[in-house]
């Protein structure tokens, strides 16, 4: 026969049996290991600058919002032989900046500037073009539904010059036929280098129906009066279009009439 218990079996703390908040933990697991006081940190730190960015998108939509407000937008590509100085002749007149280094336009680029003109507001998107023909693909299918071209040539650079009348025959060929074209000899601070006269330049604008400016980019000469004019030459073509246009189609009897006083068709550089 077995003896009575010793008088401390059940009670030795190994062998009691577990409580339920004990159990429960058992059952649960160990509790999750707590982050690191610097992980904690990155994750607010990631909260808030996500609520900043919101918040930044926010402002810059209301931004884009406000800048549609314009009357028409006009697109326009600046085209020629590379290192005619394209890229400065944009820079001067969007930012009013000019640096001497030279550095290649790659593929193509563009700036936007909103102009007041003839009592309308005119968004200019303005396309800076590479002139290198390996980039000759890329910047022709940018000539699809440009309303006008500023086509340069640097007067010390003959073979510039002689590449005109390429530049144009492409213009006929990519683009719509009304667009508008501006013919700018670059460079007109450079006088004892010239090679190409002032009355050569505007021959060939004769023989080609374009207008003829001589500019500067280094001395900010004629460059806002070539965009002015161009944007000018635009609005007046579209005001005969809409004039002459059946009202039927138009669906409105009378298009906006858009009259400035014109320039003179010929600016030369007064360097």
């Amino acid at each position: 026969m077995l003896g009575p218990a010793p008088p401390f079996a059940g009670r030795h703390r190994g062998l009691q049996a577990p409580s339920r908040r004990r159990a429960a933990t058992i059952r649960a697991g160990p509790p999750p290991p707590r982050s690191p006081p610097g992980r904690r940190r990155q994750v607010a730190t990631a909260r808030v600058q996500g609520k900043m960015a919101s918040a930044a998108d926010s402002r810059f939509g209301q931004k884009e919002s406000s800048d549609q407000n314009f009357d028409y937008m006009f697109k326009i590509l600046i085209i020629g032989n590379s290192s005619v100085g394209k890229t400065s002749f944009l820079f001067r007149y969007a930012d009013d900046s000019f640096t001497p280094a030279f550095v290649s336009t790659v593929g193509i680029d563009f700036k936007v500037k909103t102009v007041y003109r003839q009592d309308k507001r005119i968004k200019l998107q303005i396309w800076d073009t590479a002139g290198q023909e390996r980039y000759r693909t890329i910047t022709t299918a940018y000539y699809r539904g440009a309303m006008g071209f500023i086509l340069m040539y640097d007067i010390t650079n003959e073979e510039s010059f002689n590449a005109v009348q390429d530049w144009s025959t492409q213009i006929k060929t990519y683009s719509w036929d009304n667009a508008q074209v501006l013919l700018v000899g670059n460079k007109c601070d450079m006088e004892e280098e010239r090679v190409v006269s002032s009355e050569r330049g505007r021959q060939l604008a004769d023989h080609l129906g374009f207008e003829f400016f001589e500019a500067s980019a280094k001395d900010n000469t004629h460059v806002k009066q070539t965009f002015e004019r161009l944007v000018d030459v635009i609005c007046e073509k579209m005001s005969e279009s809409l004039d002459t246009a059946d009202p039927a189609v138009t669906g409105a009897k009378q298009g906006p009439q858009l009259t400035d006083q014109q320039a003179p068709p010929h600016q030369d550089c007064a360097c």
